[in-house]
């Protein structure tokens, strides 16, 4: 081989490598994630939310402890009541530290599904709102969600799978459901900064 044509190989061996590299440095459409996220970034903040939903629910627990406790109830009454549920008459009376236990943290499960809507609807389209504004908004929403949760699906379906019974409506006056759902969400109101997301070192876009 010449001269020429060992020069004319490494020519095309160099610009095979030039090809290669800006192949290897172009990013790669299929597994690409841009960082921080251009757009509100909907999956961490229902996580968010799902995890500051356990301080409203617990918040809303503690205020329904109180209150049972000034009316010489049972500090779990409220729990007891929502055991109706699944264990039907036996639950109003039941002492069981176990099933009590199981009431407490199925009820801060439920709060916490409650959060993701509370903590969403507040980061994406209230974030920069007047506290007053935002005060209303989940005043609005809580009071929502509690004609939702009593009287739209609890007053038909306990019934349903425990006929005759409607304890958690008829047990629970609609004052105490009403500032139990009230105090969750002004408690999210509170919390809702703590699950703003903030990467170090990035600007992040406000939701649009």
């Amino acid at each position: 081989m010449d001269r020429e044509a060992k020069q004319s190989e490494l020519d095309e061996l160099r610009e095979r490598v030039r090809a290669l590299e800006a192949e290897l440095a172009a990013p790669d459409a299929g597994s690409q994630t841009e960082w921080p996220p251009r757009d509100f970034y909907m999956t961490y903040y229902v996580l968010g939310g799902f995890v500051l939903g356990m301080f409203g629910a617990a918040t809303s627990l503690l205020f329904n402890i109180v209150g049972s406790l000034v009316v010489h109830q049972h500090p779990l009454q409220l729990i007891r009541v929502y055991l109706t549920f699944p264990l039907g008459d036996e639950a109003l009376n039941v002492d069981s530290d176990l099933a009590l236990a199981i009431g407490c943290c199925l009820y801060l499960f439920t709060g916490m599904a409650l959060g993701v809507p509370f903590h969403v609807v507040l980061s994406r389209w209230f974030d920069n709102a007047s506290f007053g504004t935002r005060f209303a908004v989940v005043t609005i929403l809580a009071l929502a969600i509690w004609v939702t949760n009593y009287y739209l699906l609890l007053s038909w379906l306990q019934p349903l799978l425990i006929p005759g019974r409607h304890h958690i409506v008829a047990e629970i006056p609609w004052w105490v459901a009403t500032l139990t759902h009230l105090v969750f969400g002004w408690t999210m109101l509170l919390v809702q900064p703590l699950g703003k997301f903030v990467v170090a070192g990035c600007a992040v876009p406000e939701a649009s």
